[in-house]
């Protein structure tokens, strides 16, 4: 009998179960790494660069262009924690595809794997290629920018 986690949902049972080829799975996870790391990761600097250029401060009375680059600024960063991100959460799927095909590549998977080790291979915070951190830019408004203060 198939434990009650590795049933699929109340509304699928009918169709049967989903079947993957192990080494099909192993394939993937290679290719989708191999992506990340040689048409995505070499083009975050450039990325980081476009986004951390020089930005004037402006004068405290130019209320409006105050709040406007304050906001640019919030944008500009969590557009780059994102774009960061992307390699993070494809990288941690490449892995977790690739511990679930080594875990099982000696085995007969169509009857061996289960769903809770699908699951724990995606929810496990290790499985992720190496990556760099993202960098943090510099408001132009905030009290840590260095550059003279632009008069209208």
């Amino acid at each position: 009998m198939i434990p009650e986690e590795d049933q699929p949902a109340p509304w699928l049972r009918g169709y049967g179960g989903i079947e993957a080829d192990i080494r099909q799975l192993r394939e993937f996870a290679d290719r989708l790494a191999a992506e990340v790391e040689s048409n995505y990761a070499p083009h975050l600097s450039y990325i980081a660069d476009d986004m951390s250029a020089q930005v004037p401060n402006p004068c405290d009375a130019f209320i409006e262009l105050v709040t406007f680059l304050h906001a640019h600024h919030e944008t500009q960063q969590a557009t780059t924690d994102m774009v960061y991100a992307v390699r993070g959460a494809t990288g941690h799927l490449a892995a977790a595809a690739d511990r679930v095909a080594t875990q099982y590549a000696d085995s007969d998977a169509f009857s061996a794997a289960r769903a809770v080790d699908v699951q724990r291979a995606l929810a496990d915070p290790g499985a992720v290629l190496p990556g760099g951190r993202t960098p943090m830019l510099t408001d132009p408004t905030g009290p840590e920018s260095q550059r003279p203060v632009v008069l209208p």
